[in-house]
């Protein structure tokens, strides 16, 4: 499974979902640095595509395409990829400049139905830590690289003794079943290259207080 504690969300799920998700202060502003970060990773890559011409982009998972018009603002168009379906139908709307957004339904650890090298980028925010057996990073890992021809966008916890504390007392107070794997810099960095990548820049959400990383990769 794509996360085993989960089940693909279904379509009265989705819009639920959508609206509570990044809904409070402390996530709105989440938000507004994951944009931010982004925006400079974009910068990062390099020229952008000829005109006219859009490179694709594979968003996985895509969830209900939050990122969708950040990547059309950078020059991409975005194939949605999660395990859910209703979640891939409510990215690919997202996309109103496409004359047929692209989608598809699969789980990354065990394979897409892509050819090898499809995507000048692979996109995939959120997702990482929910791996948590180093063999499950692995293959997606390697699916990345196998899927994708250059850079990977992809965000990680890193191992922060104040995060995870209050992580844990949210679940004490919260009664929250999620969990999440945080890692060490030097795991990231081993499980990345054993895979391919060189990492260019690694961007921290709130330094020393946020676990959550955005990494910039090239594929080697």
């Amino acid at each position: 499974m794509f996360l085993r504690a989960k089940v693909p969300f279904q379509d009265h799920e989705v819009a639920d979902y959508e609206r509570r998700r990044y809904r409070g202060f402390d996530q709105r502003i989440v938000h507004r640095r994951e944009v931010r970060i982004l925006k400079k990773a974009f910068r990062l890559l390099g020229a952008e595509p000829p005109a006219g011409l859009r490179a694709l982009a594979l968003d996985a998972p895509c969830g209900y395409g939050r990122f969708s018009w950040l990547l059309l603002e950078a020059g991409y168009r975005p194939v949605s990829c999660d395990l859910s379906l209703a979640m891939v139908r409510r990215a690919r709307v997202k996309d109103p400049v496409s004359p047929n957004p692209m989608g598809v339904v699969a789980n990354v650890t065990q394979g897409l139905p892509v050819r090898d090298g499809a995507f000048p980028l692979v996109f995939s925010l959120r997702f990482f830590h929910h791996l948590h057996r180093p063999e499950e990073r692995q293959a997606a890992l390697a699916e990345f690289a196998r899927a994708g021809s250059g850079w990977l966008i992809l965000s990680f916890y890193r191992a922060n003794v104040l995060h995870r504390a209050q992580r844990a007392l949210r679940r004490r107070v919260k009664r929250s079943k999620t969990r999440i794997k945080m890692i060490t810099g030097r795991e990231f960095g081993q499980e990345t290259t054993g895979a391919g990548f060189r990492v260019v820049r690694v961007f921290p959400l709130f330094r020393g207080l946020h676990a959550h990383h955005i990494a910039l990769l090239k594929k080697a």
